[in-house]
């Protein structure tokens, strides 16, 4: 029996998010105060009170869930991970609870991300589709179809739990791939509100300059295995942490594959850290008999 301890990634943002912590005093809202310090703007302010619009800003998404899911890890007075993982962005957080990066450290990697990943957008139209209620061999045999048939890059990008498959790519190559994934007997695929195909091919420029930021950034050895997106596996190298790292912005957050791994290594309780219930909920349709909870 072990205790597992798991971030999520962006689109867990809401208005008000990370107050209550705030407001509790103590640590957190010592984290707070720091990335408004580092990033050079008083994020916590827009976090606690600002527009749905204005937290969809690329240089505040991904750093007020960063910030929000530390300062809940970290309002945990008793927190012993076991293991670790986080979703997409939520890996950089992860990493912070194992100890296998400092805060400040991962803040700075995850606005520079957060920049690289929406400049990789604009160079190429691209988008993203949730694909619902077809096995995953059957989803990348088709995408691999329509790539080698049409030219057009179309990948599975989020293994989010079984029958819920999320695909990546140019728009013209997602939209033939929803019209073959439909045909083959999916109940939705259904193209995504995002800015572009993260977890895609297109995100190599995004990748090049978030991989020269990690090289210059120190790792050290995390106090419990992390179980990293691209792999799927438990790791506790410096090196291992920063290669997955960088490959996971091109490659797919094998998200199923993760939790399925916690559990057969001895996760029985998983605890969420950060905005939101999501993976809480994508972690039981995994695995049914594990148990849940949240710190918001």
């Amino acid at each position: 029996m072990k205790h597992a301890y798991v971030f999520p990634g962006q689109g867990a943002q809401f208005s008000g998010m990370g107050k209550a912590l705030y407001d509790s005093g103590s640590a957190a809202a010592a984290i707070f105060e720091k990335a408004n310090e580092i990033l050079g703007f008083r994020i916590s302010d827009i976090m606690f009170g600002g527009t749905d619009e204005e937290l969809k800003q690329t240089a505040v998404t991904q750093p007020a869930v960063f910030i929000h899911s530390v300062a809940a890890f970290l309002s945990l007075p008793d927190a012993r991970p076991e293991m670790v993982a986080g979703h997409s962005l939520g890996e950089f957080s992860a990493l912070v609870a194992s100890k296998a990066l400092q805060f400040e450290d991962a803040l700075k990697l995850v606005s520079i991300r957060a920049q690289a990943m929406q400049k990789a957008c604009e160079i190429t139209p691209s988008t993203m589709a949730a694909v619902l209620g077809l096995e995953d061999a059957k989803v990348e045999e088709i995408c691999k179809k329509i790539q080698e048939e049409s030219g057009e890059i179309v990948v599975p990008a989020n293994y989010n739990c079984p029958g819920q498959l999320v695909i990546s790519g140019t728009v013209k190559g997602v939209e033939l791939a929803c019209a073959a994934l439909k045909e083959a007997g999916a109940k939705r695929a259904l193209v995504l509100p995002v800015g572009g195909a993260f977890h895609s091919p297109l995100m190599q420029p995004a990748q090049d300059e978030l991989s020269a930021a990690i090289d210059a950034t120190p790792f050290a050895v995390p106090v419990c295995p992390v179980y990293q997106n691209v792999v799927a596996a438990p790791v506790t190298d410096p090196a291992a942490i920063r290669q997955n790292l960088k490959e996971q912005l091109t490659g797919a957050v094998r998200w199923t594959q993760c939790v399925q791994a916690m559990v057969q290594d001895g996760a029985t309780q998983f605890t969420e850290c950060g905005p939101g219930k999501v993976l809480q909920g994508l972690i039981q349709k995994i695995h049914k008999e594990a148990q849940t909870s949240g710190v918001q």
